[in-house]
């Protein structure tokens, strides 16, 4: 119950400072950016992002998808077929310039297919 209450003090104190300052308007992506980076949630968001990325960018190939983790720009797939994976394998170069297109940014830097 605390950690909400500071959580509800915290957010209710950026948006008093920006309503104080009536000259200054924030959107409402900067005070959730804001928010996203003071409990560094962002992480987790890129990971969130990157698998659901993944598997639009492969479309049916992703079935074959058992696990997937996001650690360090890198971006670590379990596959139970080894035919998708050598497929998979010989298109990693695109596969990561499709997945940073996606997203916007540079988050992946390599793949890693087991």
């Amino acid at each position: 119950m605390v950690n909400t209450q500071t959580n509800i003090l915290y957010i209710y104190n950026i948006l008093n400072d920006h309503i104080v300052k009536r000259t200054n308007t924030i959107l409402l992506k900067d005070l959730l950016d804001e928010i996203i980076e003071e409990y560094q949630l962002d992480g987790k968001i890129n990971e969130t992002r990157i698998i659901s990325a993944w598997s639009e960018i492969l479309g049916p190939l992703a079935k074959s998808t058992e696990n997937i983790y996001y650690r360090n720009q890198v971006l670590f797939v379990h596959l139970t077929s080894s035919v998708i994976r050598n497929e998979l394998l010989m298109r990693r170069s695109e596969i990561i310039r499709l997945l940073n297109e996606k997203l916007g940014k540079k988050l992946v830097t390599d793949i890693i297919l087991r």
